[in-house]
């Protein structure tokens, strides 16, 4: 049994990976990009870019599970540097009487207003520094 077939075949395998694994099953069972776009329910485009990714990676030293990975995408920069986020955890753990408010805990506009205050950043959104503060990597 191949590595792409013990792929698809193992429960733990998430779908995408599964799905992407029987394309090229497919095409290297000598399947066009039609005909794997019909048995697997799936556009020709979806089954050709995958061919074709999987043909351009098998190039390079890549690994059967990292070629059926996604692509890195671009994205959006980071908003904030790191130093800027560990300063709004810093204040998000302190009293905010330590900044002369008169509360006893920080709410998300609080705690943003005392932000853009501090200048720790140039203006964050209360909805954004709860995001911040849910993330579980911190």
């Amino acid at each position: 049994m191949s590595v792409k077939t013990c792929i698809v075949n193992r429960h733990s395998t998430p779908q995408q990976i599964a799905l992407r694994a029987s394309i090229i099953l497919l095409a290297d069972a000598g399947r066009n990009h039609r005909e794997i776009a019909r048995a697997l329910g799936l556009s020709r485009e979806m089954a050709r870019t995958w061919r074709e990714r999987w043909l351009a990676l098998s190039k390079k030293a890549v690994g059967v599970v990292e070629r059926l990975q996604d692509a890195e995408r671009s994205g959006t920069p980071a908003t904030f540097s790191l130093e800027q986020s560990m300063k709004l955890f810093a204040m998000a753990c302190e009293k905010p009487e330590l900044y002369g408010l008169p509360i006893s805990d920080w709410s998300a506009w609080e705690l943003a207003d005392e932000v853009v205050k501090q200048r720790v950043v140039e203006s964050i959104s209360p909805r954004h520094v709860r995001r911040l503060l849910a993330e579980p990597s911190f």
